[in-house]
């Protein structure tokens, strides 16, 4: 298992634009569903699939028309996942679930294995799951005080198809979104600005996507071996500027909420290939979807999810 290579009391930004890049977002197909915060999206044949604040998951169709109810987990539903024997439910509240023939299995409770706030994952062909627990400081209410107070008790876990958990990675900076390719499992710290890797054929950790303008959140595997990476807001200098002093960090998440630093209403993802090389960036603002937590690319259109919406957006990929 490895251990973090930053220490978040000495840690220093390197310096970049915080500025987002020329708009150029294709036109959105905006998909309405019946609650707030489908934070991720799923390709299912010709629909999308989400979790809502409430606990409901949906299934919605391509022109918004069909909404349908699959299951209901009676906490907050954040990452989807196609598993060989369902659906895996990354829920906040009640931990790592299989969503199965309109059954619940829990598979990873909340409580279990230390996991607080489970995340997002990725499911390889034999049903072994790669999934995050973003923080075992504060619950999911709380999201932004780990950021603020950069607390770096994120992690990375592994269960196989026995039921076997393992932790990959520890120390992680709100630990996120999560993607697997052939050689490697990507893992977003949201905290670091950046996407990191851990080889499957040894373990090793190391930076993979540095420095990035935003703060990342989910990230899935796409078509042509892409990895595709929301950029939730652009970064904030106040944050930047308190880097490697964790007592002003705690002082500014003592301040009201109104005074804390806010997430800019973007859509925002970029997708990038095994080596690191980005191959495209998409920008844009919009009034009903912003926020971009959750991407899923397929078949030639781009499908994401909001944390702070009423929802879903898809869009054709251009060329």
């Amino acid at each position: 298992m490895s251990k973090p290579s930053i220490d978040p009391a000495t840690w220093q930004p390197p310096g970049v634009a915080t500025k987002p890049p020329a708009f150029n977002l294709p036109a959105l197909n905006i998909l309405p569903v019946p609650g707030a915060g489908p934070e991720d999206a799923l390709f299912v044949d010709d629909r999308i699939i989400s979790g809502l604040e409430d606990g409901r998951i949906v299934s919605v169709s391509l022109d918004g028309w069909q909404i349908e109810v699959l299951a209901d987990t009676k906490g907050r539903p954040l990452g989807i996942e196609a598993h060989p024997d369902g659906i895996v439910i990354c829920d906040a509240e009640k931990g790592l679930l299989l969503l199965q023939g309109g059954e619940l299995t829990t598979l990873v409770a909340k409580g279990q294995h230390g996991l607080r706030v489970c995340n997002n994952a990725a499911v390889a062909a034999d049903g072994t799951i790669y999934f995050t627990d973003s923080s075992q400081r504060f619950d999911l209410e709380h999201w932004t005080a780990d950021i603020i107070e950069h607390s770096g008790t994120g992690r990375l876990l592994r269960r196989s198809p026995d039921g076997t958990v393992d932790v990959l990675a520890e120390g992680l900076q709100f630990a996120n979104g999560v993607a697997l390719t052939p050689e490697f499992v990507a893992v977003a710290q949201t905290g670091l600005y950046c996407v990191d890797r851990v080889w499957l054929a040894d373990g090793k950790h190391e930076p993979w996507i540095t420095n990035l303008p935003a703060f990342p959140d989910n990230i899935a595997a796409g078509d042509e071996g892409l990895v595709w990476v929301t950029l939730a807001s652009a970064r904030k200098s106040a944050l930047d500027k308190t880097a490697g002093k964790p007592f002003l960090r705690k002082v500014i998440w003592a301040l009201p909420e109104a005074l804390h630093p806010k997430p800019d209403n973007l859509v925002w993802v970029r997708a990038y290939d095994t080596g690191g090389k980005m191959v495209h960036e998409f920008c844009g603002e919009h009034e009903q979807f912003y926020m971009c937590t959750g991407v899923r690319a397929h078949g030639g259109k781009v499908a994401m999810g909001s944390l702070t919406t009423t929802a879903l957006a898809w869009f054709e990929l251009p060329g």
